[in-house]
């Protein structure tokens, strides 16, 4: 065969199999319609063809949170002391699956960490959608997107999602094969905020009414914005901060590119801490420790939330000698750092440890490598432990490390 005739075939068969990959993306939209009388979602899943999956195997929770479900094809619901499961085999050709979800949850008596009313709804997409073993026919890719339906009188929806069309958004999670709404969603009569900080458009939303400091919000975020350009060597492209005030629970929590912030919690505190910041990190960061070290995690956002303020010029030099004591004080009654579940004075000790390792890096490489250099080494992994931890910043280090030779990490 000449040289050229080789060639067009080439080109031929390459054609023909960017084709057949192209045939394989098949549609999964969610459509979501708020009821807030009844304090529910209703969610309709539907897969442009439902061949291309043989099975959606959901975590249903202890709760009951979910009902009233409906399937083109097979559906099976079943339930043991590890909560209720439901297995969804579409049908052949477009296939769809809808149920009900109850809305607001209440973490304890009064407070909600997911509320619905009459006038807007703020929650997680993973309160929509729950978590699933997807189980499809090789070669697919699932094209995900998100739709609402809003009550007369709502005006908007916002999610951390790249907006598409008006209350629709596309869903793309490299890390995941089923792509599901993660994330802070807030919908209803909303007030917001928004600018571009570097290449990420970040937006500040809240019921109206709620107290939410939106513009405060933006200028702290502004303020200390090139620091987090130099600590974090890739930011989100959209970045979402919803609050809302009582009867939300009276913290802070960080998801998938947004953040929760109530209201009436400090931008900074008197202490020096400041919990915009610190979930900012989380989400930034996206540490995920496992075998009783969660200390990392906590305390690796609580110093960088302290460390981002102090590099902006946001705490002077006397300022953070007395945060520091601070954290001495309220830490002298910690012997380890271990455990599944950290309190405020193991968070504190877990920073001190770090400022101390902090340290000694710069003074072993002559300031040439410090923290951050074991932060983006921990963002490249999946997950992490004590242990690892260790082996990282020793190989940072170029050494053993004094400081992890501790007894709060054996």
């Amino acid at each position: 065969m000449k040289v050229g005739a080789r060639l067009s075939l080439v080109a031929a068969l390459l054609a023909l199999n960017a084709s057949a990959w192209a045939a394989k993306r098949v549609d999964l939209d969610y459509h979501v319609v708020f009821l807030p009388q009844s304090d529910q979602a209703e969610v309709r899943l539907t897969l442009a063809e439902g061949a291309a999956v043989r099975s959606l195997d959901f975590d249903l929770g202890k709760d009951g949170d979910y009902s009233a479900f409906r399937a083109d094809g097979q559906w099976q619901a079943t339930a043991n002391a590890n909560g209720q499961r439901g297995v969804w085999r579409p049908a052949n050709g477009k296939a769809s699956l809808s149920y009900r979800v109850r809305l607001s949850h209440s973490i304890k008596t009064g407070r909600y960490d997911s509320r619905s009313n009459a006038n807007w709804a703020l929650l997680r997409g993973e309160t929509l959608v729950p978590s699933a073993r997807l189980d499809q026919q090789d070669g697919i890719e699932l094209v995900s997107r998100l739709a609402f339906q809003l009550p007369a009188g709502w005006r908007s929806v916002e999610t951390a999602w790249p907006r598409i069309g008006k209350q629709r958004f596309r869903i793309d999670n490299p890390a995941r094969l089923f792509d599901r709404p993660v994330g802070w969603i807030l919908a209803g009569k909303l007030g917001s905020r928004r600018t571009r900080l570097g290449g990420t458009e970040v937006s500040v939303v809240s019921p109206l009414g709620q107290g939410m400091r939106r513009q405060d919000v933006l200028t702290l975020l502004t303020f200390v914005w090139p620091q987090v350009q130099t600590l974090f060597p890739h930011q989100p492209g959209k970045l979402l901060i919803v609050g809302a005030a009582d009867p939300m629970w009276r913290g802070s929590l960080a998801a998938r590119d947004s953040v929760f912030l109530h209201s009436r919690l400090p931008l900074v505190s008197e202490r020096g801490s400041s919990p915009l910041l610190r979930e900012l990190v989380q989400t930034l960061a996206r540490i995920n420790d496992r075998q009783r070290s969660d200390w990392i995690s906590e305390g690796v956002a609580e110093y960088y939330a302290i460390e981002l303020l102090r590099r902006a010029g946001g705490i002077s030099d006397e300022r953070y000698q007395v945060l520091v004591k601070r954290l001495a004080r309220d830490s002298r009654s910690v012997s380890s750092l271990l455990g599944e579940q950290v309190d405020n004075a193991t968070v504190a000790k877990a920073v001190l440890l770090l400022q101390e390792l902090d340290r000694e890096i710069r003074l072993k490489t002559r300031n040439k490598r410090s923290l951050d250099d074991v932060l983006q080494a921990l963002m490249r992994l999946e997950r992490v432990n004590t242990a690892e931890f260790i082996q990282i910043s020793e190989r940072v280090l170029g050494d053993s490390s004094k400081v992890l030779d501790t007894a709060l990490l054996h």
